[in-house]
Formats: structure tokens, sequence, C-alpha cells
């Protein structure tokens, strides 16, 4: 743009985009414009688009990577294949918030080397990769997952249901749902481990990562503990999240993590590895 501005679209309008879009039309990252938009029923987004100031164009997902610097993906885990090749193959930059999805199509990781994109995780649910990456340079021994998921989060996944897990009512004390590796937790679990494949990335690798999985119904949202035996260090980490005030489902951290993202994309100064 010609006042230099990185131009964000986002591939996706409900709960996340439609924060994203808010907080990017009130000006909270000030070197960053909100353009483009592309959703599934572009009718219903360009209705809701007209609560911004400033009404960005609402496009399909093969006409916004011409429109944009930056395509954000806030949509679903089967629509980020097809988002993310748009994306990358024109060479723009994305970040994408259904992560877990890579895992099952690691392809994509490609995409943006033999494209000249960039592929940015935003990572505010899970804290400390700096540290693994640190610790992946002087030689990671392994890494562990162990997240604490409210039950109704996961009641109605099909890999809950098939293994004759009951969470629909009280629970008297958490049960253990899981146990294997990252790639393993994304598989079965598209929806909430996001940070699984976040964390494989990082460290060890999707299939070297472990993950346990519990439901507990004495947590307000999605607890995350890491475990990192490392040559230089042992690190522990903690994230306890508060789910979202308009969607319970979705994690409260997402938009604030990518608009940490794009202000790190925009700004001069870079904080962490």
């Amino acid at each position: 743009m010609s006042d230099g501005s990185l131009r964000i679209g986002l591939a996706g309008f409900g709960t996340v985009g439609r924060e994203l879009a808010r907080r990017l039309d009130a000006g909270a990252v000030p070197e960053a414009r909100l353009v483009a938009i592309s959703a599934r029923n572009l009718d219903q987004a360009r209705s809701n688009a007209g609560e911004l100031s400033v009404l960005p164009a609402v496009v399909p997902v093969a006409e916004l990577p011409a429109l944009v610097d930056v395509v954000v993906e806030c949509a679903t885990g089967e629509a980020l294949p097809e988002i993310a090749r748009a994306a990358l193959v024109a060479g723009r930059t994305l970040i994408p918030v259904s992560v877990g999805a890579i895992a099952a199509q690691p392809e994509l990781l490609d995409l943006a080397e033999r494209h000249g994109g960039l592929l940015k995780l935003a990572t505010g649910a899970l804290p400390g990769l700096d540290g693994i990456r640190g610790g992946r340079e002087s030689g990671l021994h392994s890494v562990k997952l162990t997240s604490r998921i409210l039950p109704h989060s996961l009641a109605h996944e099909a890999w809950i249901q098939e293994r004759g897990f009951d969470l629909t009512g009280p629970l008297a004390e958490p049960v253990k749902v899981f146990t294997g590796s990252a790639r393993e937790a994304a598989a079965a679990f598209p929806r909430h481990f996001n940070v699984a494949v976040a964390l494989s990335l990082a460290g060890l690798g999707f299939d070297e990562t472990e993950v346990e999985i519990w439901a507990d119904a004495d947590i307000q949202g999605a607890i995350h503990h890491v475990a990192v035996e490392a040559e230089a260090f042992e690190l522990e980490l903690i994230s306890r999240n508060r789910p979202s005030a308009t969607n319970p489902r979705t994690s409260r951290a997402v938009a604030p993590s990518v608009l940490a993202a794009i202000r790190s994309l925009a700004g001069h100064v870079q904080v962490g590895s």
C-alpha cells in the first residue's frame, strides 16, 4: 500500500476472524491494515463486515493473495490446505490458526520454501517455544505435553466415542483419554491439538513428541503442561487458557496471539528467536 502498511487478509470470518477484524479496524496494530476477507459464505461475511468502520474487500480464497501481504487462516482444519496453497504458492506470509491440520498434510511445510512464502505459527496458547528451539540447538532428549481439557469439549469427538468414554455426565475425577505421539493426538483431536503440532515443529517432530490428554471437569479452560529434557537445561511450562467469551470452544488467547504475530511482522524490533 502507498502508506507502507502491512496488508492483512482474513481467510475465515467466524469468532476469531471477526475479533481480529474488530481489533485491526480499531488500530490495534498501527502498521497493519485489514484490506480483504474471505469466507465460506461470502454474503454472510459481507453482512458481518458491515460492523467495521472501513469495509474490506470480500472475495473468494483464490483471489485473496493478490490483495494482501499476509493471509491469516481462521477457518477450519478442513479449509486450511486450500487456503495455505493459495497463500504460499503466491509467495505470501500465512499465519494459520488451525495448526493441527499440518500434521496430516506435512507437504504444506514445503510450499513456503518452494514458492518464497513464509509460514508463521502464532503460538500464544503455548508458552516457551523460544526455549525449546534453543534446546534443540544444544540437543533435545525428550518433550512431553500433558493437556487437561474440559469434558464437554471432548465428549462428542469420534475418537472419544469409539473408545467408549462417556464424558457427557459429571466426572468424579479426571480421566486419562489419550496417550501417544503428537501426530496421533492431532489426528484424533484435530480441533484441540494445534498446540501439539506447534510444539513438535519447535522441538523433536510429530512422532517423537509425547502427548497425554485428560478430561478434567475442575478447570476453567484448557491447561497445557510441557516438560522438556535437553542437553543444556530442563524446562517445565504451564499454560492455563481461558475460553472465549463469545465461543467457549475457542481459546481467548487465539486472537491476541495472531495480533502479536502480525505486530512482529510489521514492526522493526523482534523479540524472541
